[in-house]
């Protein structure tokens, strides 16, 4: 497998968004009024939970066996209480009329409780999904007066926010002021790629969380930078060490962020939670060896897969004109995506980490170990 290989291109496919976030967080507040908004009136929306659906009952009702309805509106819905891959293949002939498909987007609400991980791979490594769908984005909702602690206790809740493309905050009226900085910098520095927006009552515009991943996405520098992350869209720092003659390999700005350890902030708690989760962020300034790159990528991705929550990167690859974007979930990466051209004119590599307990100098040492042979 090959993660730089664009010489068959997938064909349109369906994009997906993950909707996540702890028990309480108001997923389900927020999919009501996403459901009724005009840019979701052809949305299949999968609710991945068990026992009784929390969707309003003039919009939706299920049985316990995963019936499936066709909104008012034109919205579809489905309460997943089988294999998850079964029932993404199936929707594509299920939900169609007249050899039309009727939805062109879909939305998975996750259990409280899930790992988000397992289903981005269902979506990637499953040939008969991976052929229809799409990852678009990761939204995780957090709960302003309650992150904070359900942060602290519960490890799902870290992963959600780790891997999220962008974070949702809910529930700021019943939270203090305090509470709400001190969350939203936490969740900076858990998760510096992605961008925080503040919910009034769960409402949210329901293009905000549309064209989050890579799949479409134009050489525009806003479209690169937030995907990315602001800091790793920087260029080096002048005083940047060189590891290898052929590339400059540089921390950048905001490139290593400890959870809760932000520029401004004071030493990080050692025994809280999400001090296991770190930002790392690489740039090289010289064309790479694809063939060096990927020998690396697949030796850190199966050495420590599973605490590779998010890998994202715009390469310039030697022998390659324009930039190419790759996208990983742990050990399994998405289709390449070729961009027409280089977002502000610039050409150098960016290369995004967020990991559970890989120190930074693990990923120096193998890197520059590769570059240098």
């Amino acid at each position: 497998m090959s993660y730089f290989d664009t010489s068959s291109p997938p064909a349109k496919r369906i994009p997906v968004t993950l909707l996540t976030g702890f028990l309480g967080s108001g997923k389900t507040t927020l999919l009501n009024q996403l459901v009724q908004q005009p840019s979701m009136s052809r949305a299949l929306v999968i609710i991945n939970e068990f026992g009784e659906i929390g969707l309003d009952h003039e919009l939706f009702s299920a049985s316990t066996d995963g019936e499936q309805i066709e909104l008012s509106n034109g919205c579809i819905c489905c309460s997943i209480r089988t294999d998850l891959a079964q029932t993404l293949t199936n929707a594509v002939w299920r939900f169609a009329r007249e050899g039309k498909r009727q939805f062109d987007r879909l939305i998975i609400e996750t259990t409280g409780l899930a790992d988000p991980a397992p289903i981005v791979h269902t979506l990637m490594s499953e040939t008969r999904v991976a052929r229809h769908y799409a990852l678009d984005g990761i939204v995780t909702v957090v709960d302003a007066a309650n992150g904070s602690t359900t942060l602290d206790r519960h490890e799902e809740a870290l992963r959600q926010a780790a891997m999220a493309d962008l974070l949702l905050i809910t529930k700021q009226d019943v939270a203090s002021k305090d509470q709400l900085d001190a969350l939203r910098q936490r969740l900076s520095a858990i998760n510096p790629s992605a961008p925080l927006q503040l919910l009034d009552h769960g409402h949210i515009e329901a293009d905000a969380l549309l064209g989050l991943g890579p799949e479409d996405m134009e050489a525009r520098n806003d479209d690169i930078q937030r995907w990315l992350g602001e800091a790793a869209s920087q260029r080096a720092a002048p005083h940047a060490p060189t590891l290898s003659p052929n590339a400059l390999f540089a921390s950048v700005g905001k490139a290593e962020v400890r959870a809760g350890q932000m520029p401004t902030a004071p030493s990080p708690d050692l025994n809280r939670h999400d001090d296991h989760i770190r930002a790392h962020c690489f740039v090289f300034e010289h064309p790479i060896k694809a063939a060096r790159l990927e020998a690396w990528l697949s030796l850190v991705t199966s050495l420590m897969g599973h605490d590779m929550l998010r890998i994202k990167g715009m390469l310039d690859i030697e022998g390659r004109d324009r930039p190419l974007v790759i996208h990983g979930v742990q050990h399994l990466f998405h289709p390449p995506v070729e961009l027409e051209a280089w977002p502000g004119g610039e050409r150098f590599s960016r290369l995004v980490f967020i990991t559970r307990d890989i120190p930074r100098e693990t990923l120096e040492m193998t890197l520059g170990d590769f570059l240098n042979s």
